[in-house]
């Protein structure tokens, strides 16, 4: 019996090839890292043949492109309704402590995604699929458009920009995941106080309003 064609078979039955093929990677390079992935492993790793994976990806590059995409259709940031402070009116605390905690988590729950949809050996190679790059542009708009949604909410102030405060927000956020998903932080009972510290100085920019 061709062992090989029944398992690719198999595959197939149980449901999407493609999504198997690019969650298996995604645990393959949590695992093993990226340098030690390969589509061979890959084809082995899920009981198909070496040439089933091209079915669905051209190359590494294709395949590593997909992951980074999913990575962003899974990065809702702006998906729960925001409490407001009674008295103010304007976003409460609470509120922008949950964002930036469910901002790290993410990153840190989902690293191998993670680090795919920021790596810059990614983003710096000239064969990104136009599909990424689309979903990556997409992403960031949805960040722009959840805070001058705030504003027209009157959630924060009007005199913040939206743009500016989104550029420099995530890169304060991305920062911070990559200090964790590195190891340069490696105290988990930090991640909270950092978090809180965070939303905090969010807080107080987006509302004027001063901690007490």
């Amino acid at each position: 019996m061709n062992t090989s064609t029944t398992n690719t078979k198999a595959s197939y039955h149980h449901g999407d090839l493609r999504q198997v093929l690019m969650d298996e990677a995604a645990k393959m390079i949590r695992d093993e890292g990226e340098n030690a992935f390969s589509m061979r492993k890959l084809a082995t790793r899920v009981g198909v043949s070496r040439t089933a994976p091209y079915h669905h990806f051209a190359d590494k590059q294709t395949l590593l492109c997909a992951i980074a995409e999913e990575g962003f259709r899974r990065f809702q940031l702006f998906k729960d309704p925001v409490a407001t402070d009674p008295e103010t009116g304007l976003i409460a605390f609470e509120a922008l402590q949950g964002f930036v905690s469910g901002y790290v988590r993410f990153a840190l729950e989902n690293a191998e995604y993670y680090d795919l949809m920021f790596g810059g050996h990614l983003w710096k190679n000239q064969l990104l699929t136009e599909s990424l790059t689309r979903e990556a542009h997409a992403s960031f708009r949805r960040y722009v458009d959840g805070i001058r949604h705030w504003q027209e909410q009157g959630l924060i102030l009007k005199s913040i920009d939206p743009l500016r405060y989104a550029q420099v927000s995530w890169s304060t956020l991305h920062g911070m995941s990559r200090l964790l998903i590195d190891g340069i932080y490696v105290d988990e009972a930090a991640v909270e106080p950092i978090c809180h510290n965070a939303a905090m100085m969010f807080w107080t920019e987006l509302t004027g309003q001063k901690s007490e």
